[in-house]
């Protein structure tokens, strides 16, 4: 570029997006990427399971239980559970047999939410604190007192609250 060339004029020239607009788009982009996924087309995300809820447990999503319902019964293994979205907040939903209970998914340590149960025990993925699944009791810290049980109730093949 000569010195008598006027850069605004050539950059009036140049077609597509200025680089300043190309990165305040990246910018939003990496800014609000729950707001991005919910431009996507409907049904559950790819990697869940038909309750929304994403195979491997640990973070909360919704589906599989209709308005006011927690999660499908069927979605919640027997001896393990999940952790869903329900009322506004996030569950972690258990089951052992015919018993189904539901507990705060925060972590009363520093409100990490907690992965789903495995091997009868909800572990903490930010420090390592772990409950039992069976009663949200604490079994190892940091955290200093158990999860807070949430009442939950079996209608037909749903879980709701209570």
């Amino acid at each position: 570029m000569s010195t008598t060339e006027d850069p605004v004029e050539n950059r009036a020239e140049r077609p597509g997006p200025s680089r300043r607009s190309v990165l305040c788009g990246v910018l939003v982009a990496l800014a609000v990427p729950g707001g991005l996924a919910a431009c996507g087309t409907s049904g559950p995300p790819a990697g869940t399971t038909g309750g929304g809820t994403p195979t491997g447990g640990s973070s909360p999503a919704t589906g599989g239980a209709p308005a006011g319902g927690v999660v499908a019964l069927s979605e919640v293994p027997d001896g393990g559970g999940v952790v869903v979205e329900a009322g506004g907040r996030q569950l972690v939903v258990t089951r052992t047999g015919e018993v189904v209970k539901a507990f705060d998914a925060a972590c009363p340590h520093a409100g990490t939410p907690v992965a789903a149960p495995a091997d009868g025990t909800i572990t903490c993925p930010n420090h390592g604190s772990r409950f039992s699944a069976a009663d949200g009791s604490l079994m190892k810290g940091p955290a200093t007192r158990g999860l807070t049980e949430v009442p939950v109730e079996v209608r037909g093949d749903q879980v709701v609250l209570a």
